[in-house]
């Protein structure tokens, strides 16, 4: 009776967790922070992180379907599992008569991109439309009226770099918050300044990086945007490589809410992503998740 109990426990523990990783498996977007984050991102493949809510997408990688719709793309650098799918992006905007999309690309590329449409429009015989934007880091780029976007170093192979969204608002002077409604109006209305603008990070992607970018100064804002999205290697055996390792080790300096890792190599299960991530999530304040969209379960049929 007790071994035939066992045996039922056991089954019903195994359908819960291929529930689960079917879940997982299944599963289109991850919800962080009043964001939702789709994609997918497999080391040497293809990376594509797509942000609806800011009509963004970080890398196109072979251009998922999603990724067409958003109006604006941000290349981080010039592998061609994060730009390959750049000529099939705009082709396909073209195609639905959707608007010409704008393209940021580190200014050291812009160059070859130009190069590699002109390559395409005379192989295909067709109009590519685009802006093509070389943001460089420490440049700022409104992209709406409560909206701008900056880039960061990170270190990579190649040259390389990340982006901050900033939300945008202005605040009250703190000589003026004394003030009452008409003293502030009639202030405003004779042209004083009563307000500050105060830019606040939303958002921030490393694409590919080392380590480095985590004790550079300059990447202070990616480290308190409420989401930050960057990758994560695994060793053999999935255990931490020595990026994870010093990401624990420099904790301290993450003030994000919400950590999404990428870029996981195509050789794991979802199941061994989840186990390093929580071997990962005691050490670091923000809650820590992966994004394993294209990742199979050992469930899996």
């Amino acid at each position: 009776m007790y071994i035939t109990g066992t045996k039922i426990m056991g089954r019903a523990i195994e359908e819960e967790e291929y529930r689960k990783a079917r879940a997982e498996v299944t599963r289109k977007g991850i919800e962080l922070e009043g964001y939702s984050i789709e994609g997918v991102s497999v080391g040497g493949h293809e990376t594509c992180i797509i942000l609806p809510r800011l009509n963004s997408a970080f890398d196109i990688g072979r251009c998922p379907p999603r990724a067409v719709n958003q109006d604006y793309l941000f290349i981080t650098h010039a592998h061609l599992d994060h730009i390959g799918g750049l000529p099939m992006y705009v082709a396909t905007r073209g195609l639905y008569s959707l608007k010409p999309p704008t393209i940021f690309v580190p200014p050291c590329i812009k160059e070859d991109v130009e190069k590699l449409f002109e390559v395409h429009r005379s192989m295909s015989q067709v109009e590519l439309e685009l802006e093509l934007v070389a943001l460089d880091i420490g440049e700022t780029y409104e992209l709406r009226n409560d909206l701008v976007v900056r880039p960061f170093k990170t270190n990579h192979v190649i040259p390389s770099q990340g982006y901050v969204f900033y939300s945008v608002r202005k605040k009250l002077k703190k000589q003026y918050v004394h003030l009452k409604g008409k003293q502030i109006e009639k202030l405003k209305k004779s042209g004083v300044e009563i307000t500050d603008v105060v830019l606040s990070p939303e958002v921030a992607f490393t694409g590919d990086t080392t380590s480095d970018f985590l004790l550079d100064p300059r990447s202070a804002d990616a480290l308190r945007a409420k989401v930050l999205i960057t990758e994560l290697k695994l060793s053999c055996g999935f255990k931490l490589d020595i990026y994870a390792l010093q990401i624990m080790e420099h904790a301290q300096w993450i003030r994000n809410k919400a950590v999404l890792l990428t870029h996981f190599s195509s050789r794991y299960k979802i199941e061994e992503i989840r186990e390093a991530v929580l071997k990962l999530q005691p050490k670091v304040p923000a809650k820590v998740v992966a994004l394993t969209e294209g990742f199979k379960s050992r469930y899996s049929s």
